[in-house]
């Protein structure tokens, strides 16, 4: 036997090394033995580009809600801002006209708007007046839902309720943040905010007397849509703050004694005067000649 098989045999005896091929294969095994396996070369990949890195989105933004944010659409019912040539806003400006005379060297900042009873048009007419006021002074104006029971006036310009009135007497949000400009016409509002449990309560409270000094500052007229004199407390309560009231009657449906009794618990001197609501029609849905002021 050679001397390769001897080595092999005795490689194998000793565990040192595990046998490949066949023995008979002398040539190949002593290749084997003799030269040492080559070394595989490492096959490099080039690294893979890192994933293109996205920005966070804001929680509740979206790119629809960026583009084309949501279209506010008043009520039909506002002429003033909808059809400011027609009968129906021309009166609206005859009561404004009222307004001003009014006055007479005593500033009229602060006017709230009531009616004698449930249904009488009070928040329609609140709303097309302060349209209509922001429209000749080119100043200031603010509309305050004070009607904290029924309000309407954010339902009237397609608004959200809150954050409003009731959040800002409660110390649940500022005026800024409950502020919302309808800059198209010239118009602020402030909403009324979530119903409260005891309104006629929060209406009487110091923060409500500090919110009126406060907006007499920053706006040039203030109009207040209170809900109806009867049966609630609420329109006596505010009335000692402000400057003015107007009372709005629906023709056809406002009896005289409710009108009588809506106006003996309030002081003479603040009633501006009576706007008659409802007594005729221009033809395109909009009562005019009965949003006339009657006298004061």
């Amino acid at each position: 036997m050679s001397r390769i098989q001897d080595i092999l045999n005795k490689a194998e005896r000793d565990g040192a090394v595990r046998r490949t091929r066949p023995l008979g294969s002398e040539t190949s095994a002593a290749a084997a033995l003799a030269a040492p396996a080559p070394m595989a070369r490492p096959i490099v990949e080039p690294p893979a580009p890192p994933p293109p890195i996205e920005p966070p989105a804001a929680p509740g933004w979206s790119a629809a809600a960026a583009v084309a944010p949501p279209v506010v659409q008043i009520d039909r019912r506002l002429a003033a801002a909808l059809a400011p040539q027609s009968l129906a806003a021309e009166q609206y400006r005859s009561v404004r006209t009222r307004i001003r005379q009014a006055e007479n060297g005593r500033p009229l900042r602060a006017i709230l708007v009531t009616s004698p009873g449930k249904g009488d048009g009070k928040s329609l007419t609140a709303a097309n007046l302060a349209l209509t006021m922001a429209q000749e002074f080119q100043q200031r104006v603010l509309l305050v839902d004070s009607d904290l029971r029924r309000p309407t006036v954010h339902r009237l310009f397609g608004l959200q309720q809150s954050p409003g009135l009731v959040d800002i007497l409660m110390g649940g949000s500022t005026l800024e943040e409950s502020l919302v400009s309808i800059a198209e016409h010239h118009l602020t509002i402030l909403p009324s905010g979530p119903v409260p449990t005891r309104p006629a309560e929060l209406l009487g409270s110091s923060a409500m007397r500090r919110l009126l000094d406060t907006v007499r500052t920053q706006f040039d007229r203030v109009l207040l849509d209170m809900p109806p004199v009867a049966p609630l407390a609420d329109v006596s309560i505010v009335a000692s703050m402000i400057d003015g009231v107007l009372m709005i009657v629906r023709a056809g449906a406002t009896t005289k004694p409710a009108i009588e009794r809506a106006l003996s618990g309030l002081d003479a001197s603040k009633v501006l005067g009576i706007v008659l609501n409802e007594a005729g029609s221009d033809g395109a849905g909009y009562a005019y000649d009965g949003y006339g002021y009657i006298g004061g």
